[in-house]
């Protein structure tokens, strides 16, 4: 068995370095439209992209298509990169932008068919309610939240972003995504308390 990282060197005796390129180093070599380098930040941030926009989305394919345009318009816009933040964050926000602007050439209900469950799981969970009424009703309530406040709601209690990650990635202050959950988390609450009192109080009783 070969001990590649002691054995192997380059031409001028040096030893080939295994370790992956900065953020930096990466971005010079894309900037060159070095080939190699774009398939390596392809390949480093593919699947938690498509991760990403599976869950804003729920469609599957509709996932791998906005994946493909999230790395093209990256690749596109590379001269509009300043460094304020990670390479990868960075990406992560045109994701985020790719995947609303698709969504609103798509029915809503349809769109966010799969996170919409998922939240009624994680909220039902929460509140420890197992009537499929309340679901039903949760769900409802849910859909009917603002877009904005919805999003928020969704990548933060239901993805599990943080505050800081839905900032960067929705070019909000982290006060307005925090405000922003709070006023979806009373909404849910205000919509189950006549249904369901006891569960209600449940809702988002964790810390922002």
């Amino acid at each position: 068995m070969h001990a590649h990282r002691h054995d192997d060197s380059t031409a001028t005796g040096g030893p080939v370095t295994l370790e992956a390129p900065s953020d930096a180093d990466l971005l010079a070599r894309l900037r060159a439209r070095d080939p190699a380098a774009e398939r390596q930040f392809y390949e480093r941030h593919v699947d938690r992209i498509y991760r990403l926009i599976l869950r804003m989305s729920g469609r599957p394919e509709l996932a791998q298509e906005w994946t493909q345009d999230t790395f093209l318009r990256a690749f596109n816009r590379l001269d509009q990169f300043r460094g304020d933040a990670a390479l990868g964050s960075w990406l992560h926000a045109i994701a985020v932008s790719v995947t609303l602007n698709g969504l609103r050439t798509h029915k809503r209900r349809e769109a966010f068919a799969a996170p919409l469950e998922e939240a009624t799981t994680v909220a039902a969970r929460q509140s420890d309610a197992s009537d499929p009424d309340l679901k039903t009703r949760l769900k409802a309530a849910i859909a009917a939240l603002p877009e904005g406040t919805r999003r928020v709601f969704l990548m933060h209690d239901v993805e599990g972003f943080t505050h800081e990650e839905i900032s960067d990635a929705l070019g909000c202050a982290v006060g307005t995504s925090k405000s922003q959950l709070s006023r979806a988390r009373e909404k849910l609450r205000t919509a189950l308390a006549a249904f369901a009192p006891t569960a209600s109080l449940q809702l988002g009783k964790e810390s922002a």
